[in-house]
């Protein structure tokens, strides 16, 4: 697929193969305790989102690292911004490797808390000293016993509560949760960017009273849809899949999905920085790329991983050639407003 840019943040275009198709069980070595920073050559700490996320991470690119390179991977989870800037302040570690996503990134790029990267393991992968790794997106699911002709099939059906009623379900995430509500709200994909933050509010309050829940973690929109809580959720697509694969009567669009891209940073000053660059450049190399996003549902942002997937398996992502036209990308550079303080307001929105 061919790559467009607004500002300097990709976004991409399925018009040519070449360029992109693109958080369970807890592991015995996941990390309790922080370690001091130390030049460990065979020792690498990752942070991780651990279940499903890390399962798959495991079996594609952690262990056939190790067995590549000798270096050993231990695990911290969950992910977490305000650790990566502590123990860059502190100079105790609990981890050299994190994912962040675009927001985050550019946030950590600016407080200079993640080590900067020269060179990106392949063409276009390099963005404010993050590495491209995968993409997900947010998109509309619903009960197919509450709605068996259909449900909502864009934001503005999902705002309607007299064609669809329903509970409904958003997640706690202002970043994500505002551009849904001005799509909603009939601001065309390609007039979304800057946000209209009072438009955005303005079309929340139509919907707020009608939230059952605002989610928080992946495992709990998972849970709340697969159980029934209720009738309608915007959801990571994943999230979405691994109900569906659980036998719940679910059913979703990919129009108007949300993607998001994860970025592999290295935490500043760890001393463990060259194996650090050796893993990322490994994982978001084509064959392990390919095979983690294939098991975890996400979609690679490296696009050599294509060739490495099938076109069952591409179905289940955001970024396939059938897929990606539908949906929309994230522009955090072109956010429109302070991301912390829309981020104050909306909860002293959902206070108030």
């Amino acid at each position: 697929m061919t790559a467009i840019h607004k500002g300097s943040s990709p976004v991409l275009s399925p018009t040519r193969r070449t360029f992109l198709k693109t958080s369970g069980a807890a592991l015995t070595t996941t990390l309790a305790m922080p370690y001091i920073a130390r030049a460990q050559d065979n020792v690498l700490y990752i942070n991780t989102w651990g279940g499903p996320w890390e399962e798959a991470a495991r079996t594609h690119l952690f262990d056939p690292f190790t067995a590549e390179t000798g270096i050993q991977i231990r695990t911290v989870s969950p992910v977490s911004f305000a650790k990566l800037a502590q123990q860059v302040q502190t100079g105790t570690y609990e981890f050299d490797i994190t994912t962040l996503g675009a927001g985050e990134l550019i946030r950590a790029d600016e407080a200079g808390i993640i080590e900067e990267l020269t060179e990106a393991p392949y063409e276009g992968g390099l963005f404010h000293n993050g590495v491209a790794s995968h993409a997900f997106a947010t998109v509309i699911a619903y009960r197919t016993d509450k709605f068996p002709d259909g449900g909502p099939q864009n934001w503005a059906e999902f705002w309607d509560v007299e064609r669809f009623p329903g509970s409904r379900c958003l997640q706690r995430y202002p970043a994500r949760v505002l551009p849904l509500a001005l799509l909603a709200d009939g601001v065309a994909v390609e007039d979304l960017y800057p946000l209209d933050i009072d438009r955005a509010f303005a079309s929340l309050d139509r919907i707020k009273d009608h939230i059952l829940v605002w989610w928080t973690a992946g495992a709990q929109s998972t849970q709340i849809l697969r159980d029934g809580e209720v009738d309608l959720i915007g959801i990571w697509h994943g999230r979405y899949f691994e109900a569906l694969d659980a036998g719940a009567p679910v059913g979703m669009t990919w129009n108007q999905g949300q993607i998001d891209r994860a970025y592999w940073v290295v935490a500043k000053n760890t001393p463990n920085a060259d194996n650090a660059k050796k893993f990322i450049e490994f994982a978001t190399s084509a064959e392990p790329l390919a095979g983690f996003v294939t098991q975890a549902d996400y979609g690679p942002l490296n696009p050599a991983a294509n060739e490495f997937i099938s076109a069952d398996d591409a179905k289940r992502m955001p970024t396939s050639p059938e897929n990606y036209p539908l949906t929309f990308e994230q522009d955090i550079e072109n956010f429109g407003a302070n991301i912390e303080e829309v981020a104050q307001r909306f909860e002293e929105w959902l206070a108030s």
